[in-house]
């Protein structure tokens, strides 16, 4: 399946913080169409369907303290897969915790921010993310 601007996964359960991401975004104006999964069981529930060619997503933003299954697991099940190890994720958390730092880089994040607090910092990172993964990054088909 051929789409022009491919979707972006947002891995979160905590719905102020997805209400914030996804206030950012808009205000940014954010031109990638936007799939949420609000716990680690819904994100994996999107291997199977990118195995049947749904379009994979640009970048995935992963929370790591999920309901169900942790943002760890999701990022090692992802990173596992011959298929889905190369789709960047960014962890998106509001652990500074140094080894979930060191736990998702050994598994093989791609980037990990930590969530700013005020709602005029938390723009400047979805703006950051969208011109870097979204529009800047490239990466083999």
């Amino acid at each position: 399946m051929n789409q022009a601007t491919p979707p972006i996964l947002l891995v979160e359960d905590n719905p102020v913080d997805l209400d914030l991401t996804l206030r950012a975004f808009k205000r940014k104006h954010l031109s990638n169409p936007i799939l949420i999964a609000r716990d680690g069981e819904e994100a994996l529930d999107f291997l199977p369907r990118w195995e049947a060619d749904e379009p994979l997503p640009a970048v995935i933003l992963l929370d790591l303290k999920l309901p169900k299954v942790d943002g760890l697991e999701v990022l090692r099940q992802l990173k596992e897969h011959p298929r889905f190890r190369r789709i960047p994720v960014v962890v998106l958390t509001s652990s500074a915790e140094d080894r979930d730092m060191d736990s998702a880089y050994a598994l093989g994040v791609n980037s990990y921010i930590v969530k700013p607090v005020s709602f005029e910092r938390f723009m400047e990172v979805a703006e950051h993310i969208e011109l870097y993964w979204c529009v800047l990054n490239r990466k083999p088909e």
